[in-house]
């Protein structure tokens, strides 16, 4: 059985984007790409060819992929969640326990990370010891450079 994934609705929105754009608009450009290719003449030796089969190939996967996400979704409403414990969805602000340092991040599906805009997955280190904890817990992360404690300060939609 496939793997459950939690999008939200503006992710959900980008996955069905991209499937459409690369379905429709990308492989059109990959099939001028081949067309144009085979005009050159002998196949065996022809690295535009090769360049187009391997585009080609690359984004059939891709949408395979896509596809096979979009089969497994879970739509997360937050707006209908309660902000009583950490869930995919919400934003959560805590604290280093040894720096003082703040930092927010919202919780989302592994296909919508991005830490760099602060939206951490669920399956991630500090996202997986954040689920189902509440205001006040201090949860142990293990990153790279160690253990590191953080405090939950506060939950919101």
């Amino acid at each position: 059985m496939a793997k459950e994934i939690y999008v939200t609705e503006e992710g959900l929105k980008k996955l069905q984007e991209e499937l459409e754009y690369l379905k429709t608009v990308r492989r059109e450009e990959i099939k001028d790409m081949i067309k144009t290719a085979k005009s050159f003449g002998d196949l065996s030796e022809n690295s535009e060819y090769d360049e187009a089969k391997n585009e080609q190939a690359i984004v059939e996967a891709r949408i395979a992929e896509l596809e096979e996400q979009l089969n497994n979704v879970h739509l997360v409403d937050a707006s209908a969640l309660e902000n009583d414990v950490v869930r995919v969805g919400l934003s959560v602000k805590i604290k280093n326990a040894d720096s003082g340092e703040t930092e927010e991040y919202r919780i989302v599906g592994v296909t919508e990370a991005d830490p760099f805009e602060g939206l951490i997955s669920d399956e991630s280190p500090i996202g997986k010891a954040l689920l189902g904890q509440k205001v006040g817990t201090v949860v142990e992360v293990e990153i790279p450079l160690g253990i590191v404690k953080y405090k939950i300060m506060k939950i919101s939609k």
